[in-house]
């Protein structure tokens, strides 16, 4: 049985509520930019293009191994 959120007074369309329920669980590093992704229904590069103009990185720095990536360069 799917339940349906209902927001009195806010006029916001599914899409719009969908980039933005996927922007807020990948900043809390609730889910992966892939998966992020795809809930916001957008590829992984239109997606980190909009995390950019809004001010987010699309990159986890905390999964980046700064040494190997240094050595890699």
């Amino acid at each position: 049985m799917s339940k349906v959120l209902e927001f009195p007074d806010i006029n916001i369309d599914n899409e719009e509520l969908r980039l933005l329920l996927a922007i807020k669980l990948f900043e809390e590093k609730k889910v992966s930019l892939g998966k992020a992704s795809e809930i916001a229904g957008y590829t992984e590069r239109t997606f980190s293009e909009i995390l950019l103009k809004r001010g987010v990185s699309p990159i986890n720095y905390e999964d980046v191994d700064l040494k190997r990536e240094i050595g890699n360069a």
